[in-house]
This record gives structure tokens, sequence and C-alpha cells, in this order.
């Protein structure tokens, strides 16, 4: 199986290559330079495997939740590519490829996941290793307050760029449940590139056209009028 894979839902621009198990990946941390970066990786992994983009099996892509001005330009890069080899494709959450490596990297079995969704938000989710070792969302993604979260009843480890600034609101409303947290992890295009070599096995491929970022926050500016109401 051949899986091309790109991210870049937060300040991590990357692209990866799977082939057959193995992932090759281009990553790096820079804000507002995705647009710049993301082609000269896709190019640079593919020119290195000989391989051409009808050579593929599908493209996989970090559909968010993130930034806004990110995701529009992996849903664009993700659909020239499907467009041009008739390719199918995989919607990958960010939040379970942050929530993947974590699973990957520590014994934790459930991960308690959180990003910086600015405007005193966090985008939300509680993922637990499954029977094959891969993130399952537990519940249902969401941008909240962090001091509304809802933990499920569960017990678990918080990862994501959430725990850096609501670090006090997170641990408090967890309370027992939290076991600790680190807020370094950001998705990778390892991840979304691993997890769409499982949807494809799965059969969870969506055409270009169903293809498309999850926001979860439908409107993000304000008409003068509500600001002038939330003021009041």
């Amino acid at each position: 199986m051949k899986i091309l894979a790109v991210d870049t839902a937060t300040e991590a621009c990357s692209a990866a290559l799977y082939i057959e198990g193995e992932i090759n990946e281009r990553f790096e941390i820079a804000p507002r330079e995705h647009a710049r970066l993301l082609l000269p990786m896709l190019d640079s992994l593919m020119a290195e495997a000989e391989l051409k983009p009808q050579q593929l099996d599908a493209i996989a892509f970090g559909c968010g939740p993130g930034s806004f001005t990110g995701l529009r330009i992996a849903t664009g890069v993700m659909q020239g590519i499907a467009y041009g080899a008739d390719l199918p494709v995989v919607p990958v959450s960010t939040l379970a490829a942050i929530s993947q490596a974590c699973l990957h990297k520590t014994a934790y079995d459930t991960v308690f996941t959180a990003v910086d969704a600015r405007m005193g938000e966090i985008y939300w989710a509680v993922y637990q290793r499954d029977k094959q070792g891969f993130a399952q969302l537990i519940g249902k993604e969401k941008v909240q307050p962090a001091s509304e979260v809802d933990g499920l009843q569960l017990t678990g480890y918080g990862i994501g760029s959430g725990w850096q600034g609501y670090a006090q609101e997170l641990s408090a409303r967890l309370g027992a449940q939290l076991i600790a947290y680190d807020a370094d992890y950001l998705p990778h295009a390892a991840e979304i590139a691993l997890l769409g070599a499982v949807g494809v096995e799965r059969q969870k491929t969506v055409s270009v056209e169903q293809a498309m970022p999850v926001y979860l926050r439908d409107k993000v500016a304000k008409t003068t009028a509500e600001r002038a109401a939330l003021k009041t």
C-alpha cells in the first residue's frame, strides 16, 4: 500500500509517504510558511521514492480541527493531487494524529487531547488505544472552554498545545482522572499516513468531493452587533 499524507493544521507543516508499512516524513515548525513548504516536501518524497501520483493508493490529509488557513492549504493540495490522479481520500483528524503519536511513544491507553483553538477555547477529544493499537475516538471532538471539558469518567494522560495555556483549568476540571500531561505534542503527517493506511484497510476512504476540512467552530468572526452584545 502507498499513501501520501499532508498536514498543515497547526504551526507544524509536514508531509509523509507510507509504503508497505515504512514511513518517510518531512516536518518543520514554521508558522505562516505552510504554503511555501508543503509542495517541495511532497515533491522530494515522491522523487526519492521514484513514484508518480498515479501509483499511489490514496491521499490522507489532516482534516482538522485546527488553523482555518492551514486546513485550507492542506485541503487544496490534497484535492489537486487526488483529482489529477483519480485517487480516494482518507480524512484524518488532527486530534487523532496527536493521540496516535502519544499512544505510540507511551504505555498510556487513554489520552485527553487538547489543542489551543484561540478565542479562549480548545479543541478537545478523548482517545483510547483499540485492539490493534490505533487511536479510537471516545465520544465526540468538541471546541469549548477548558473549564467545560468532559473526561467521560476515564483516567488518562493529557497531551497537546491546549495544555500549555490551560493546564490549570483542565487539571481542575479533570481532577483525579488526570495522570499527568505533556504539552509538546503536535500533529505529524507520519501519523496521518499511518491512520490513512488503516482507513484504507477499514474501507473508510471517500471521494475527493466528500473530503472536507473539519472546523468544529462554525463561526469565527463576530459581527459588530454581536461583539457589542457581548459587552453589555
